[in-house]
């Protein structure tokens, strides 16, 4: 299916594209008028894009409807000025109830049941209830469009980053990713959590270098057991490995028992698979490596 953008309507295109990017973060942003009244709304178009500077950027879109300016956006020419309060599962009901279109001067903070906390170097409150929060002042408004839908990027730079202990890891010294129960958009009703249940690592090559995909013999490129994400892992070590004599693997001694070959080499990577997806890369290639042709 081929989908030309530019024949869909403006709903359309909004709804293909959040169904198909994501899980978007949440940019909860409390900005205040000249006249120092408060507002707090939700933004899925949101990231961090520099840590030096240190710039997030999120993007308070024209409404659809009524090709009307946000709130969010109007406060931001008048008080260049944003605290970005960070969501998690315990929030995500609450959040949602401040993106209603509440006239302007209606205090979501109120609406929604949060509480407001001062910040410390900039006018708009913190959410008290959220367990990061980030103090910003506005480096540039960049919009994309006068259209219907189109968006109006904001650069903010980040001058106080507020974290509740609760979500420490144990030496107290970084956030614990299993702690900060993280939400995030997708497209219609759908948002995702971030919790241990979900929660996975991805080793990261930086000086040494993976053997890569090409390294690969041929027969483990052909597999039918072993998938793309299997593969990547086995290309991600920096040499390619060797029998190791001293290997012991009780498991293993009973497959290779086997004596039809092709039911063997299956029963190999079966079992190699298994190993990683326990992450036990190392112990799975000791597994391949028993496979002759």
């Amino acid at each position: 299916m081929i989908i030309d953008i530019e024949q869909l309507s403006v709903i359309e295109r909004q709804q293909w594209l959040q169904h198909a990017i994501g899980p978007r973060p949440i940019c909860f942003a409390s900005t205040m008028d000249a006249a120092g009244k408060v507002n707090l709304s939700p933004f899925s178009f949101f990231n961090l894009f520099s840590t030096n500077p240190p710039i997030i950027v999120f993007s308070p879109s024209r409404r659809a409807r009524d090709n009307t300016t946000k709130h969010t956006l109007q406060n931001l020419l008048e008080v260049p000025e944003v605290v970005v309060n960070i969501c998690d599962y315990n929030m995500v009901q609450q959040v949602s109830l401040s993106s209603c279109e509440f006239p302007k001067g209606v205090d979501e903070f109120i609406k929604a049941g949060f509480t407001k906390e001062p910040a410390t170097v900039v006018k708009p409150p913190m959410v008290k209830e959220s367990k990061v929060k980030l103090e910003c002042k506005i480096k540039k408004i960049k919009s994309l469009g006068k259209s219907n839908d189109a968006g109006n990027l904001v650069l903010a730079e980040v001058l106080k980053m507020h974290v509740d202990e609760s979500i420490l890891n144990k030496d107290g010294n970084m956030i614990d990713q299993q702690k900060l129960h993280l939400i995030a958009r997708l497209g219609g009703d759908w948002y995702a959590v971030v919790n241990e249940n979900n929660l996975f690592k991805v080793p990261k090559p930086n000086i040494q270098l993976g053997i890569g995909f090409d390294a690969l013999p041929d027969y483990l490129k052909k597999s039918v057991v072993l998938t793309g994400n299997d593969l990547g892992k086995l290309a991600n070590v920096n040499v390619y490995p060797v029998v190791d004599a001293s290997f012991i693997d009780k498991n293993l001694d009973e497959i290779l028992k086997e004596r039809d070959t092709s039911t063997l080499h299956k029963k190999l990577q079966l079992y190699a698979k298994e190993l990683l997806d326990r992450d036990e890369v190392n112990h799975a290639w000791q597994v391949l490596l028993k496979i002759h042709f």
